[in-house]
């Protein structure tokens, strides 16, 4: 059985105190870095229009930051399934909501994607929040996705992206837990320490981790090409795909 439903896993305190990933993960922080000079790079399909980009996954909105900055001629509409996350994103984002540059729903992925024409959008991009998924609801993902971009148009996503090889995916995954640990106990926030422990056994159980080479297949079988890994460190990827233009 095919499962479209969309988890809430950062409701409650984990989503209260996101801030503390960047904290434990500085990575984190320049992946979102790396979304927005690659959507900064990205040539518009039509010059006479704004670009249309859509955000999986707004969460605090650290990564719609950094696209909203990228380009003047963006318009930017990121999506999230989480009270809590967006509340913050709402704050930090307020002067770009304000200006009409930024628009923030409140639901969840696959849902909002399905409300979308086809050949409608320009760049779909996201971070750290396809990996959240379960595998089976991610790959209806993915298909939407396809099915809203237009022509030409290009997925990019900043996320975990889990190692082919198990051995090597361990060390890191062991690496994290020990960054965890060493931040958090220094800071006395042995409560957050539970959740992301908790959350990491989510990521890494077998019907949410999000391996490369599978998910590569995932996306050439959807019919994206130029699928390209523009960037690694550690578990952290930057992957793109592109719509084919005769699609």
């Amino acid at each position: 059985m095919v499962n479209t439903k969309a988890e809430r896993l950062f409701s409650g305190l984990i989503g209260e105190e996101y801030k503390w990933l960047h904290i434990m993960l500085p990575e984190a922080t320049k992946m979102s870095t790396l979304i927005g000079e690659f959507v900064a790079r990205s040539n518009k399909l039509n010059k006479e229009q704004a670009l249309n980009v859509l955000e999986i996954g707004c969460g605090t909105g650290i990564t719609t930051l950094a696209l909203v900055n990228s380009r003047e001629d963006i318009c930017l509409t990121s999506v999230d399934n989480e009270p809590t996350m967006l509340n913050q994103a709402r704050k930090l984002l307020s002067q770009w909501i304000e200006q009409g540059k930024i628009t923030l729903i409140e639901n969840d992925a696959l849902s909002t994607l399905r409300e979308l024409p086809p050949n409608s959008v320009d760049i779909v991009a996201s971070a750290y929040t396809l990996h959240n998924f379960i595998n089976s609801y991610r790959d209806r993902v993915l298909a939407e996705i396809f099915r809203v971009l237009k022509p030409n148009g290009v997925f990019v996503n900043s996320d975990r992206y889990a190692l082919d090889d198990f051995e090597a995916q361990t060390q890191q995954v062991q690496a994290e837990v020990k960054r965890y640990f060493e931040t958090l106990s220094k800071m006395n926030r042995i409560d957050i320490l539970e959740q992301w422990i908790i959350h990491l056994f989510s990521d890494e159980s077998p019907h949410h981790v999000m391996r490369t080479s599978q998910s590569l297949q995932t996306m050439e079988a959807i019919g994206f090409h130029s699928i390209e890994e523009h960037y690694r460190h550690g578990l952290n990827a930057l992957i793109s795909g592109t719509k084919p233009k005769d699609s």
